[in-house]
């Protein structure tokens, strides 16, 4: 299993250097790169969830999809805990600036589960996978729209938590899983178009990717000691608590490895879309996006190997 999550990893990073490529040629600038970001966002995502759920309503998919959903939410929590205890708003020598403490926190909770998170678990656990991954995004969408915003804006408001709960990602899974208690298939045909547009999920994530990370000051963010806290909270002490706890758990392999990679992804690229939003410093948080994003190539792998000794 390892062997196969470092294949697609390669050919992720191959996907990924495309992107960077793109972005040099000035085939794609930054506005295009937000389109593609919106049109993986809003539509490919959504529709990859979709098809996850066009399947048998087994008795233990049941049990493991409800599994994932407690455990997303508790996942969740355990990275807002460990953020806010670790990321001060002052003070202390692991303490960000007052203006970038909530980006910090905020990249360490939030994980690029769909971008990069998709793909991974397609390809080691197939639609079964997905299928429990998509428990994982839902809750991350909701959490995301509402504690998220807040801990950027520093105010929470009912119109943020209607805008989660209507987020494209949450709308197709709620319809996914209409579909999946009642056992309705999709006919044919429009079927056969919407694995079409969810099967770009994987090149259309890598090449965002690859096109955010060329916009990066490479050498500047190589020179911030702070990145390097931040990414070690996101991608070693995060997943190796949920490791961990995910261990001890009488749980099937498939949901308990899907729920890691999940927390093991690197950081969303939602911090950086928020920090735009919200006038915040985006550039710092689209540093720890794509510091993230190039080191989890090498801890997702390691996660994975470890997951196979505890797990089995």
């Amino acid at each position: 299993m390892v062997i196969l999550i470092i294949n697609q990893i390669i050919k992720m990073l191959l996907i990924l250097l495309l992107g960077c490529l793109c972005y040099r040629l000035k085939l794609v600038n930054e506005d295009g790169n937000k389109m593609l970001a919106n049109l993986l966002l809003l539509v490919v995502n959504p529709l990859v969830a979709l098809t996850a759920l066009q399947t048998s309503c087994r008795p233990e998919l049941v049990r493991g999809l409800l599994i994932s959903y407690l455990l997303a939410v508790a996942t969740h929590l355990l990275a807002i805990f460990i953020s806010h205890f670790l990321i001060r708003k002052t003070g202390g020598t692991v303490s960000g600036s007052s203006e970038d403490y909530a980006l910090e926190r905020f990249s360490c909770v939030y994980s690029n589960c769909g971008f990069i998170g998709i793909p991974l678990v397609q390809s080691i656990l197939g639609d079964e996978g997905v299928l429990y991954l998509t428990a994982y995004m839902t809750v991350f969408n909701i959490f995301s729209w509402t504690h998220g915003i807040g801990l950027i804006t520093g105010q929470f408001s009912l119109a943020q938590l209607k805008k989660g709960l209507l987020s494209p990602m949450v709308i197709a899974c709620l319809a996914g899983l209409i579909l999946f208690f009642g056992q309705i298939k999709i006919p044919q045909v429009p079927s056969d178009a919407i694995n079409y547009v969810a099967g770009m999920n994987t090149p259309l994530a890598m090449l965002i990717a690859g096109i955010s990370v060329a916009q990066t000051d490479l050498l500047r963010m190589l020179k911030n000691a702070r990145i390097y806290f931040i990414s070690a909270l996101k991608l070693l002490l995060i997943p190796l608590v949920t490791l961990l706890i995910l261990a001890v758990l009488p749980i099937s392999f498939n949901v308990a490895l899907t729920i890691l990679v999940a927390a093991a992804c690197p950081t969303g690229a939602t911090g950086t879309a928020f920090a735009l939003k919200f006038h915040k410093n985006y550039r710092y948080a689209s540093e720890i996006y794509a510091f993230t994003t190039l080191l989890s190539l090498i801890t997702i792998p390691f996660f994975v190997y470890a997951a196979e000794l505890l797990f089995h």
